[in-house]
């Protein structure tokens, strides 16, 4: 059985990297006990705590740690009326932070994640590793039977195109799970004691025009290449559906990499997953979305941007269109998603009056 490991087992790096660069993004509704056991790795960088449900709950920080935290008042504050597009008692909340945010890249984590230990014992720096996925090429376009050719002991096998070699830049980093497994609501009733035990020393990239199902626990991103497209939707308190908020992001995120030439990475780093949400609840949350996936997935694999839509704003603005038309019959909440599609890219261009665009891979 694996088991998390210790503060003390978390050894610090000795120069951490992208330290004025990169945010730690944690969406809560309690105490962050948790941070204790990441400070080696996490104390040198800033927080973003977007604390969920009721704001006038007081949600205790561990002394150290550099952090802003914004609660719903705030957010209501920030956004005025447009701030309807973030989603309330859900962690979907967690996409404020990475629009209030002003560094390079994100790291969001849930507050039921500890340290993981590698198969030798050695506690696992997840930050470390998301950092080095995302600072190396992705491979889109040819699979490599190595995964990731730019690891170290790692290369492009016999008859990789010498032409596709240099990839391309990366803008999502994908971490995995020891213990509790990221399953739906009847994968966890049918196996309730189920836990996963397997460690796979592998990072591989998604080929273009793969989906895959995201899950924002264990995330880093490059907020100036992809960081618009990271909208997780219109969850919880009010809405239809619940635990698809990390999943829409991903489909919406993968299909405008594709178009964008950029690259996306899953695998290593893992985090020891530490508890099982009720999976009745999560019945409950996930029932409409269970069917309405049968759907939403064909949509979002056959969906074509135009070669006009050649900033992350323009192809997702293009995509809030195509679910108003293509998904509204499915349900009349499609309606209400694509306008939240829209109003969240204005909040963010608001807040983020210079970002940076992306046109084929390279930001401008």
């Amino acid at each position: 059985m694996a088991e998390p490991a210790t503060a003390t087992q978390a050894a610090a790096p000795a120069v951490p990297q992208l330290k004025d660069e990169l945010d730690i993004v944690i969406p809560t509704i309690r105490n962050l006990d948790f941070l204790e056991m990441w400070r080696p790795f996490f104390q040198p960088y800033h927080l973003i705590i977007v604390q969920d449900g009721d704001p006038s709950k007081t949600i205790k920080v561990p002394d150290g740690f550099d952090y802003e935290l914004y609660n719903r008042n705030d957010i209501n504050r920030i956004l005025g009326p447009k701030a309807s597009c973030i989603s309330f008692k859900d962690s979907a909340c967690r996409c404020f932070g990475y629009m209030v945010s002003k560094r390079k890249y994100i790291f969001t984590i849930d507050d039921d994640c500890f340290v993981a230990k590698d198969p030798s014992g050695k506690a696992i720096n997840a930050l470390e590793q998301h950092i080095k996925n995302l600072l190396s090429p992705s491979t889109p376009f040819f699979f490599n039977t190595l995964y990731d050719p730019f690891r170290d002991g790692a290369d492009f096998v016999r008859g990789y195109p010498f032409s596709l070699r240099e990839g391309v830049p990366t803008a999502v980093s994908h971490g995995l799970w020891l213990n509790i497994p990221d399953y739906d609501a009847p994968t966890q009733l049918v196996k309730p004691l189920e836990r996963n035990t397997r460690f796979v020393d592998a990072v591989l990239t998604i080929p273009k025009g793969t989906l895959f199902p995201m899950c924002g626990m264990n995330l880093a991103f490059d907020r100036e290449l992809i960081g618009p497209a990271m909208y997780f939707g219109l969850m919880g308190d009010g809405q239809p559906i619940g635990r698809y908020d990390d999943m829409w992001a991903g489909w919406c995120t993968k299909v405008i990499c594709d178009h964008l030439g950029l690259g996306v990475k899953t695998g290593l780093p893992y985090i020891y997953h530490s508890k099982a949400s009720n999976p009745f609840v999560n019945l409950r949350k996930e029932y409409k979305g269970i069917f309405w996936q049968e759907e939403i997935i064909p949509f979002f694999q056959q969906t074509v941007l135009p070669k006009d839509c050649t900033t992350v704003q323009k192809c997702y603005i293009e995509l809030a269109k195509q679910v108003k038309e293509n998904l509204s019959k499915v349900d009349p909440y499609f309606d209400k998603l694509a306008e939240a599609m829209v109003t969240w890219i204005e909040a963010w261009d608001e807040l983020n009056p210079t970002g940076s665009s992306v046109t084929n891979g390279k930001a401008k």
